[in-house]
């Protein structure tokens, strides 16, 4: 039986680990052919060669990515639609955290470099992928925010603007596209607290067990979030499921959203 996204082929970034990760394996377990992209080019072959190992050669593809880097944005793109044939889904998931303190204890060095990798990813990856998924339609635009880009809060400023700033962008990108007649679809993803590398600080601190708790008891739902929760999420935005969802969000945060 084909998979739910059969013949669709996804350009991810930040696919060495975490939900990157988990978005490659969930779409190579339903059909798709994935082009996984990282700075960690190691990490990215590993996952690379277990998707083939799993799934059969030609699978998956890995890819050197730095995100803020235009160049390697159009060398990457142009390798990857050769190798798999195509793309029909761009799935923008490389992003940073690391605020440290308020805004007056911020350095603008380090908000400009959370803002690069977290916003300027997302246009230039959609800048320069359009056009291939133009040739692929209909194409979907995948953007993790996180619900951080909704909510905000007080020691945080790089990250909230951030993303929030995916967020707006990625409607700006669906109107864009709909202008222009194209059946490309842009829509965002807003997770809680996920069990990624990103906790990975805190749980340094803290330790794992209490700081896995600490921001559970912040969500409604009792605990945090798994990267295959956020990566079905990004399988619906793939998938031909989701054909007429184009400028939304999807909030997956366990409830915080709704307090």
């Amino acid at each position: 039986m084909a998979g739910r996204v059969a013949g669709k082929k996804a350009f991810i970034t930040g696919g060495a680990q975490g939900l990157g990760a988990a978005i490659g394996q969930a779409l190579a377990a339903e059909g798709a052919k994935i082009a996984l992209a990282d700075i960690n080019f190691t990490g990215a072959q590993k996952q690379a060669e277990a998707l083939n190992a799993a799934h059969g050669a030609g699978t998956a593809f890995a890819y050197e990515l730095d995100v803020t880097d235009e160049g390697q944005w159009i060398a990457a793109l142009e390798a990857a639609n050769t190798a798999i044939g195509g793309l029909s889904a761009l799935v923008n998931n490389a992003g940073i955290a690391g605020d440290k303190g308020g805004i007056e204890q911020l350095e603008f060095a380090q908000f400009k470099r959370i803002m690069s990798v977290n916003v300027d990813s997302v246009f230039l990856g959609a800048k320069h992928a359009i056009k291939y998924l133009a040739q692929n339609q209909p194409g979907s635009i995948v953007n993790l925010s996180s619900i951080a880009g909704l909510i905000a809060s007080w020691n945080t400023p790089a990250y909230n603007a951030s993303k929030a700033g995916v967020w707006l962008l990625s409607k700006n990108i669906a109107l864009y596209c709909a202008k222009k007649g194209l059946d490309i679809r842009s829509n965002s993803i807003h997770p809680t607290f996920v069990d990624t590398p990103i906790l990975d600080p805190l749980r340094a601190m803290l330790g794992k067990d209490e700081a896995e708790a600490k921001l559970a008891r912040q969500v409604p739902l009792g605990r945090i979030g798994r990267p295959e929760d956020i990566a079905q999420a990004a399988l619906y935005l793939v998938s031909d499921e989701s054909r007429f969802m184009t400028g939304a969000e999807l909030k997956l945060d366990g409830g915080i959203s709704a307090m």
